[in-house]
């Protein structure tokens, strides 16, 4: 349930409204927008939430039921786009940003090289897993801490902000200190101990979609991350496991206008994980930000069939920059920039 407010109302009729949903036994989230203040009410208590009760209250303009299971990553909630500040820019501004780097931190000189070149292109941030999560226990794990400090050297260098990966709830501080950027992957999307975890830690999340997971899914683990009062988080279509096997997963590029619709947390699309190949990359890049993307995370190296994971699906540097200025032209053409 939502409460939404008087515009004039004033702000002891607001924490007034706060105190009552408190004391029912539920919390408030308040969303203060230029028109309205709305005051979202979850939870659950023993107290039955009564329209009536909050509706008589001064200062309120209407209560509205929710019948979405999600309710702070609602549009009823939130009606306009939120964004998220992110080098200088916002995600799910005017801007379309670009996120780019190699899968795995291979070495210190690997991720300081392609950090420069990235700066050079047009990336807004640098992408790499310290942590990698692999299907085979005996490939690549990542680098760990000793890889973060080469972001964070990387990051010195360029001024590039870090996205990486975090895998479980004891490395949540850890990365904290290092990246700014928590990217929480597609296998660990339905981790609520981890989804928890990283909301109560008020760092920026990169919430990816299961490969196996409904849009309602995603919206659900956005939820566990809003309702800790975090409300920095971008979510990141990067495919889904059909029985198509042409590309590594199947690119849900319907996706893109259902979570425009649905909520007003940004939306970021993957297209090298989307495709698994890096020929197809640039074209649904393209697609996804016609489509209405706020932005792209796309994996860059400088030597890909050398790469020690997925080398497949990244570009080359000179590949990524021609990337940067095809996205500049359909920005342009959907009234947004890049």
């Amino acid at each position: 349930m939502i409460v939404v407010m008087k515009p004039e109302a004033m702000s002891r009729e607001i924490t007034s409204v706060i105190a009552r949903i408190e004391t029912d036994g539920y919390k408030a989230h308040l969303s203060e927008g230029e028109q309205h203040t709305i005051i979202g009410v979850v939870g659950e208590s023993p107290t039955p939430l009564r329209e009536e009760n909050y509706s008589s209250m001064e200062g309120v303009e209407k209560v509205v039921r929710i019948t979405a299971p999600y309710k702070l990553a609602s549009r009823h909630f939130h009606p306009a786009d939120s964004v998220v500040p992110l080098n200088g820019s916002q995600m799910g501004g005017s801007k379309i940003l670009m996120i780019a780097g190699p899968c795995s931190v291979e070495s210190r000189e690997q991720i300081i090289e392609i950090a420069c070149e990235l700066k050079e292109a047009g990336a807004t941030a640098l992408r790499g897993g310290a942590f990698k999560p692999r299907t085979s226990p005996y490939s690549f794990q990542g680098h760990g801490e000793k890889g973060l400090q080469w972001l964070a050297e990387a990051r010195e260098r360029t001024g590039l902000p870090i996205v990486t990966e975090v895998m479980d709830t004891t490395q949540v501080e850890m990365v904290c200190n290092y990246a700014d950027v928590l990217q929480i992957g597609a296998r660990n999307m339905q981790n609520f101990s981890l989804l928890n975890k990283v909301g109560e830690s008020q760092h920026t999340i990169l919430l990816k979609r299961g490969m196996s997971s409904t849009v309602e899914d995603l919206l659900m683990s956005a939820e566990y991350v809003l309702s800790h009062g975090n409300n920095r988080v971008m979510l990141c279509e990067r495919g889904i496991r059909t029985f198509e096997k042409a590309t590594r997963n199947t690119f849900d590029v319907n996706a893109i206008p259902v979570l425009k619709a649905l909520t007003h947390l940004p939306v970021i699309a993957d297209p090298s994980h989307g495709t698994g190949y890096w020929e197809y990359v640039e074209a649904i890049g393209r697609a996804a930000v016609a489509a209405g993307a706020d932005g792209l995370i796309v994996e860059v190296h400088q030597c890909p069939e050398q790469a020690y994971s997925d080398g497949r699906q990244s570009l080359k540097p000179e590949r990524f920059r021609a990337m940067v200025q095809q996205i500049g032209r359909i920005a342009e053409a959907v009234g947004r920039t890049a």
